[in-house]
């Protein structure tokens, strides 16, 4: 009887400093990327005349928040190139050829975080971004835009942030005049909790 105490306080022991000690993992809050609610969208100078707009209809990925400790918190993002949409066919076309973003060899761009910071809704990322086979490190500003409950009895988290990235940077280098050299992307992230 009494080595079944001992035993029984033990488990208790162990279970209680696993409990103290995983409390930090345990704050993690685990997001899928809502496809339906997060986009990509990209803005560059049509030959200096003006502006063209789009956006990658397909995105996935994951992303953990820990506000006790910010340094577990992470994501990943997934944008499938050939969803490249600029609502008009025959640019879109292009657009997916060997000219730019060559689909067929780069299926997909991604970004992958290594640090989060974050104060008063504003953070900021550093990670790295792979586009058309090329990777380089990237810092992101964010902006907290909004969690809670959803209608659904699911909890929800989002955040928006602009990247401008240098097109000869990852090798796309198309001749469309000085002014299209850089683009800018303007990252929407919705996560529903897991």
């Amino acid at each position: 009887m009494r080595s079944f105490r001992y035993h029984l306080l033990s488990l208790t022991g162990l279970a209680l400093t696993l409990t103290l000690g995983m409390g930090s993992a345990w704050s993690a809050e685990s997001y899928r990327i809502d496809p339906a609610h997060s986009f990509v969208e990209f803005s560059i100078s049509h030959l200096g005349f003006s502006l063209l707009q789009g956006r990658f209809n397909s995105i996935s990925g994951h992303f953990t928040y820990d506000k006790e400790k910010m340094e577990n918190s992470a994501i990943t993002v997934d944008v499938a190139t050939n969803s490249i949409d600029t609502n008009h066919a025959e640019r879109d076309k292009h657009l997916r050829s060997k000219d730019f973003l060559d689909v067929e060899q780069f299926p997909k761009a991604s970004f992958v975080s290594s640090k989060f910071t974050e104060k008063d809704g504003k953070g900021t990322l550093e990670g790295k971004f792979t586009l058309h086979g090329v990777t380089k490190d990237v810092v992101i500003p964010v902006t907290f835009i909004g969690a809670g409950k959803d209608p659904w009895g699911g909890s929800r988290r989002g955040y928006s942030a602009k990247l401008p990235i240098k097109r000869g940077d990852y090798g796309i280098q198309h001749n469309l005049g000085p002014a299209a050299e850089e683009m800018n992307l303007e990252i929407f992230i919705e996560g529903i909790r897991e």
